[in-house]
């Protein structure tokens, strides 16, 4: 498959200078243009280019450079609120979900588990994906870790080879039920899983999830054998269903807010209705998703991250006020929208440990201090972990509490191939 991911123009071949009005007010607003050498992602809805379309029918994919985050937890890197720099819509999703397995119960059993979409994968594959040094880390085998994909889908499209906007090592603490959330950036330049390295979300490009599970237990010394993958309209019916969310929306939010809504409107086929004004109010599901992934403020990618965090907070809060049976709803929108390979019984299992569960602290990948987020390889922007090894041992000291953890030979090999290729720590 070919990359376009780093076209600074737009598609249809135009500079900066050339697009329309709109265009280039959101450009002066951001500071960005052709000097800063920055491009529009895919998900940008409020200036998407032109698009030329696949033979497959799909249309052409495209990519923003990631930052790195930090962690909140003792002994890790800390940079106050600019931890989980990259946390994006799916976590939301998930967070609900946590809140509502038990009212998910009942419908399994109504519906006999039936609007839950399933995947299998080979078995083999993943386990051989695990290095020694995960499957004998005494630290992790207290662990359930699961791969949360979002991806870059509009119509329900979950198991195809499609782009993870979001990938997020869900890690529970058996014992306790604390969960740690890790987003691992999109741009991360990694190997995907079959030694050829590009940006990390083409993984799921190229293999669907169970290439990109593979590709995160190679690169991270992970033992992850289970995802859940969920589309941009999960967040928005989840937020409806829950009657909406109360937002402190800030004054430099508005335009953008709306111009993400409104194409998102037209991609969802759904009613735009503005945000009028600035300040606490509430919030659909459509403009709620579109707060979540407004980044043209003055901290970009640091701003979004803390959006989405607040309605994160924001659901919870609401999913509390609701009965048993207005929960069913919210976890049937769940249900219909997502993709997993858990089996009933496992999901059995997480529900029996919903009121333990709490997640108490979250970071991203690669961490604070330990990236550069504007690496080149070739013409191409992407995130450079510098290096991954010290990247890992953070990440398993982050997730497991395990400062001590000896990263895989396997992971050597690849720390020193990705300073190769991106010159990270020259």
């Amino acid at each position: 498959m070919a990359n376009r991911d780093d076209e600074y123009y737009d598609r249809g071949g135009r500079r900066p200078s050339q697009r329309d009005d709109r265009y280039r007010d959101d450009m002066r607003a951001s500071g960005r243009g052709r000097d800063s050498r920055s491009r529009r992602d895919y998900d940008d809805y409020d200036e998407r280019p032109v698009r030329r379309r696949e033979p497959d029918g799909r249309g052409s994919r495209y990519d923003d450079p990631r930052r790195g985050g930090s962690s909140s937890r003792p002994g890790a890197p800390r940079n106050g609120k600019k931890n989980n720099k990259a946390l994006i819509l799916l976590i939301s999703e998930i967070a609900v979900a946590l809140l509502l397995l038990v009212a998910a119960y009942n419908i399994f059993f109504k519906m006999g588990a039936t609007k839950v979409g399933r995947v299998d994968l080979d078995e083999s594959e993943i386990n051989e994906s695990i290095s020694d040094a995960a499957a004998d880390s005494e630290h992790m085998k207290g662990y359930t870790n699961i791969a949360l994909f979002g991806v870059d889908s509009r119509k329900g499209q979950l198991d195809k080879k499609t782009r993870t906007d979001s990938i997020i090592i869900c890690s529970i603490n058996n014992d306790t039920g604390e969960i740690r959330l890790c987003s691992v950036y999109r741009d991360t330049w990694l190997n995907l899983s079959d030694d050829s390295y590009d940006k990390c979300n083409a993984a799921y490009v190229y293999g669907g999830p169970e290439q990109a599970i593979k590709m995160l237990n190679m690169n991270l010394d992970m033992d992850i054998k289970h995802c859940y993958t969920i589309g941009f309209r999960g967040l928005t019916d989840v937020v409806d269903a829950l009657g909406g969310v109360e937002i402190d929306v800030p004054e430099n939010v508005v335009k953008h807010l709306n111009n993400y809504e409104n194409t998102m409107a037209q991609e969802l086929k759904m009613e735009y209705k503005p945000v009028e004004k600035a300040g606490l109010q509430r919030l659909t599901g459509l403009q709620a998703t579109a707060y979540c992934r407004v980044r043209y403020t003055a901290n970009g990618d640091i701003d979004r991250a803390a959006r989405q965090r607040e309605v994160i907070q924001a659901c919870l809060v609401e999913a509390k006020k609701k009965s048993p049976s207005e929960l069913e709803d919210v976890a049937s929108k769940i249900l219909k929208e997502s993709y997993t390979t858990l089996k009933s019984d496992a999901i059995f299992k997480l529900i029996k440990n919903v009121p333990k569960y709490e997640i108490v602290d979250q970071a991203g990948f690669p961490s604070e201090g330990m990236i550069n987020p504007n690496a080149r390889v070739g013409k191409k922007s992407v995130v450079a972990p510098v290096d991954l090894e010290s990247n890992v041992k953070w990440l398993h000291g982050f997730l497991f509490n395990d400062t001590e953890y000896a990263v895989s030979e396997d992971v050597k090999k690849y720390s020193q191939k990705i300073s190769t290729d991106t010159g990270a720590g020259k």
